[in-house]
């Protein structure tokens, strides 16, 4: 009887998972004809977010209620209320072209709070997004939002 050669294997290292990954390396979300929000980072801990980061947020809740992006790209922007309302809602915004967030005005009612209004442009109607930011602990949440 002849000896079977042992064959040596080596298994292969698993790549690592996207959330292991450096911000270069993560593949980019691809949402058609919506603003990407990945790069939407509040900056230091604490600060109050700047107005173009609060622009970029309501573009993206107004491309949602308008059917245009699917609720969960901003899931990780909103408390699990507001986004359960958000889904719940459904399509709010009705526009004969995409939305365009322009006008925005925030006030801070207290430490920890920011309220902004953003007007949203739609072609023939125009529409009014209000929204309610609220510091949990190093990052910004929205609590919540209404539209008319």
């Amino acid at each position: 009887m002849s000896a079977i050669p042992h064959i040596g294997v080596t298994p292969a290292p698993e790549p690592p998972y996207d959330d292991e990954k450096s911000p270069a390396e993560r593949p980019t979300p691809q949402v058609d004809g919506a603003l990407a929000l990945d790069a939407l980072v509040w900056g230091p801990p604490g600060a109050i977010p700047d107005e173009r980061k609060l622009r970029h947020l309501g573009q993206a809740l107004a491309e949602v209620l308008s059917g245009r992006r699917p609720p969960e790209t901003i899931a990780d922007k909103l408390t699990g209320r507001a986004y359960r309302e958000l889904v719940r809602a459904g399509r709010m915004i009705h526009a004969n072209r995409p939305p365009f967030a322009k006008s925005l005005h925030v006030k801070e009612p207290r430490d920890g709070a920011v309220e902004m209004c953003v007007l949203v442009y739609c072609g023939d109607r125009n529409h009014v997004l209000a929204a309610r930011l609220e510091r949990r602990g190093v990052q910004w949440l929205c609590t919540d939002f209404e539209t008319a």
